[in-house]
């Protein structure tokens, strides 16, 4: 018997089942355009107390079909994308504490009117004992 198809591929003939193997290209392209997941746990218990366990999770598939299910964890990966987390981290923590320094300085601004415009803190409104209202009717 011949063995026909596209050049490269490895098809054979069975005489019993009647189908063609198809060779490594074409099952990793299968596999990568439609991805593949495998599961598993593995649980180390030493009488019934359990000291080791590994949850596996393994997903094999391309970029597009990755980001197609919504797995994209590679485009933030700062060991991956070449950013450095710890200069962002440190550049956020001085804009932080810039913007509570300026927030401290308006309240003080805002303190200092009020009490030139003669207008009672709001301690003191608080703390102030309730006036009763008449009504004229």
């Amino acid at each position: 018997m011949t063995s026909t198809g596209r050049p490269g591929s490895a098809l054979t003939s069975s005489s019993s089942a009647g189908h063609q193997s198809a060779n490594l290209g074409d099952i990793l392209e299968r596999v990568l355009d439609q991805g593949l997941v495998i599961a598993g746990d593995i649980q180390v218990n030493l009488l019934d107390i359990e000291l080791l366990t590994i949850k596996l999770r393994l997903v094999v598939a391309s970029l597009e079909t990755a980001k197609e299910v919504g797995i994209n964890w590679w485009e933030n990966d700062p060991w991956l994308t070449g950013r450095d987390d710890r200069h962002e981290r440190s550049t956020l923590e001085r804009e932080n504490r810039e913007l509570r320094s300026r927030i401290e300085a308006l309240e003080a601004k805002s303190s200092a009117a009020q009490v030139e415009a003669g207008v009672p803190r709001t301690e003191d409104v608080i703390d102030a004992e309730p006036v009763a209202e008449s009504r004229d009717e």
